[in-house]
């Protein structure tokens, strides 16, 4: 399965389920708005890539690229440009915006699926090892230190890891068993328990910045930028 997520911004609804399609058959994680304003609602969630058309009613796809390419965190999400604007002025005006591609109507999905599958190749090399930088909080998988406001945050490997695991695939709830399955070792004999443990040392270690990581009751955790 993909771990890739994709967030698909188009007012052409059919468009959209079309895309929507195709997509998640080749494995991703796929969402759907029909304006940017129904787009800007879902970026609490994290985005590998946004497929985003430029001409819609109120902000156009322009603008809220924009508006994303100015915020620290979401300026890392590659951007797709997909649209009926295909003369060179507007071409040239999506690029210096910091479009990562341009896919003129009409297209074939065999072509946008290449396109997407390029873009996400070379904009997530090396994502693993990535610097990551989030309200104050800054994670170096490398040197596996975690500083909070510019202070050192003692972190375990464990929780430094489930720390990572949640950032990476923010909004999205996992339960008590994924959580076991995705940060602790397969040779370990662990119960859910342990789990709510670390957690909650997470949180203490966290400060200001635990209120990011929410309880889904019944269902498991989540980070929510």
């Amino acid at each position: 399965m993909n771990e890739y997520s994709i967030l698909v911004v188009d007012d052409d609804v059919d468009l959209c389920e079309i895309l929507s399609f195709n997509l998640e058959r080749q494995g991703y994680k796929v969402q759907v708005a029909h304006s940017a304003i129904d787009a800007m609602r879902l970026m609490t969630n994290y985005f590998h890539l946004i497929i985003l058309d430029v001409m819609m009613p109120g902000m156009s796809g322009f603008d809220f690229a924009q508006k994303l390419k100015e915020d620290s965190i979401w300026a890392r999400i590659p951007i797709v440009f997909l649209t009926a604007k295909d003369n060179e002025d507007d071409i040239l005006r999506g690029f210096d915006i910091g479009a990562d591609d341009y896919i003129a109507k009409p297209f074939s999905i065999k072509e946008l699926l290449a396109r997407v599958k390029a873009v996400l190749s070379r904009s997530h090399v090396g994502e693993k090892d990535a610097i990551i930088s989030i309200d104050g909080v800054t994670i170096n998988p490398q040197a596996k230190a975690v500083t909070i406001d510019g202070v050192d945050a003692d972190l375990t490997k464990t929780e430094l890891e489930l720390l990572m695991f949640l950032i990476k695939n923010s909004g999205q709830v996992f339960s008590r068993k994924e959580l076991l399955e995705n940060v602790w070792p397969n040779n370990v004999v662990v119960t859910h328990r342990t789990v709510d443990v670390n957690i909650t040392r997470l949180r203490k270690k966290l400060g200001r910045f635990s209120s990011h990581i929410l309880t889904k009751s019944g269902y498991g955790y989540s980070f929510e930028l």
